[in-house]
């Protein structure tokens, strides 16, 4: 079986037969190497019985992405993608799916830019892209997506993206000495669990924080992954502890309740969290790079990444689904995690305990030297 490459406009198309009859697709390509080798790898389907004709009429890109937001059911996720997908469709148009190729892509990379849209962004806008056309290629509405085989490259997010700033074990001793009750709690809260500051620590209920246990549930996430089970370590179990002695849940149903309002959380400590730093002379960074202290935290203890990801909702490892089967096992790395954690903090405040000690006898040397 054989097949032919020609060119419609600056594409590469392909035709082939099957079943006695010819048929003529895009590649998606403007590279003709590129496009051979798709050709190849469809003639090899169609010789192994493995392929199936796309249909010839595939839906338009906003036709399409309609029904793509049904399949998702995580509301979060279905706004972000919402968003990205209005995006999408005023700059590509109600085009059939199988016109979007890579070099309209990169069109669109381009425009996104010039328009002043950082790389994070547009990263997200081709993310959602690529899955709908990913999805649409595997129930044969088109023939190929134009993300596959890595043709089409993500924007280099890390040249523009600030560097989060880790807080050291001596600077959050500062910081909760001089934050009020309320913050106290939260810095202790985010830097020993990773909690997302928003979404996850600032609306947790005290029902789902289990004291005696030590661990608390992280039921309302940015996504699905994000609902696990978090072990508390000594340090954040105490700062729960004397937090719920202040309030609790008679007072309100959240562990950081609105005072003029306890019916609700509260939505941000902005102002709190600078006047703390500015209080403690530390250097002026988000709250939200407690989180990245935690993960540092706990590489620097020995985790390997993937775990670290896990605990920090980033995967499905410790997610709530999963939990029922594996509890036991889950339970038990969480908490050796948390346990290392807790080792590195005891070691650095011994260190610092020791070099406290080696200078206070430096000064009993120095005043008996004098004498």
């Amino acid at each position: 079986m054989t097949g032919s490459l020609y060119r419609r406009g600056r594409l590469w198309w392909m035709a082939y037969v099957v079943d006695g009859k010819q048929h003529c697709e895009s590649t998606g390509t403007t590279n003709k190497r590129l496009a051979e080798k798709i050709l190849n790898l469809r003639i090899a389907e169609i010789i192994e019985g493995k392929y199936r004709l796309p249909k010839s009429n595939p839906p338009k890109l906003n036709e399409w992405a309609s029904q793509f937001l049904d399949t998702i059911s995580h509301q979060n996720t279905k706004r972000t993608y919402k968003s990205c997908i209005n995006t999408l469709n005023k700059f590509f148009g109600p085009v059939p799916l199988s016109q979007i190729g890579t070099s309209r892509i990169e069109e669109f990379k381009v425009v996104r830019t010039k328009a002043g849209a950082g790389p994070a962004i547009i990263n997200r806008n081709l993310a959602v892209l690529r899955r709908m056309l990913r999805l649409a290629a595997r129930q044969r509405l088109i023939a190929r997506s134009p993300f596959a085989e890595a043709e089409v490259d993500f924007l280099n997010e890390r040249s523009v993206r600030r560097q989060a700033t880790v807080l050291s074990f001596g600077e959050q001793r500062r910081l909760e000495a001089v934050a009020p009750p309320h913050l106290r709690t939260l810095i202790a809260l985010l830097t020993e669990t990773g909690l997302r500051v928003r979404k996850e620590a600032l609306a947790l209920k005290w029902q789902d924080v289990d004291l005696v246990e030590g661990v608390l549930y992280v039921r309302l996430s940015k996504t699905p992954a994000g609902q696990r089970v978090m072990p508390m370590s000594k340090h954040c179990l105490m700062a729960m502890r004397e937090w719920i002695s202040m309030t609790g849940p008679k007072f309100s149903p959240y562990v950081f309740a609105n005072p003029n309002n306890p019916s609700v959380h509260l939505k941000s400590v902005r102002k709190t969290w600078e006047r703390a730093l500015k209080t403690a002379k530390l250097k002026h960074r988000p709250i939200y790079d407690l989180r990245a202290t935690f993960a540092s935290r706990l590489s620097a203890a020995g985790e390997p990444d993937n775990f670290v990801a896990g605990m920090l909702g980033h995967s499905s490892t410790t997610s709530i689904s999963i939990l029922p089967t594996y509890a036991k096992v889950v339970d038990e790395f969480l908490r050796g995690a948390i346990q290392k954690l807790e080792t590195l903090r005891n070691s650095h405040s011994s260190d610092e305990k020791q070099a406290n000690s080696h200078s206070i006898e430096n000064r009993k040397r120095e005043t008996n030297w004098v004498n």
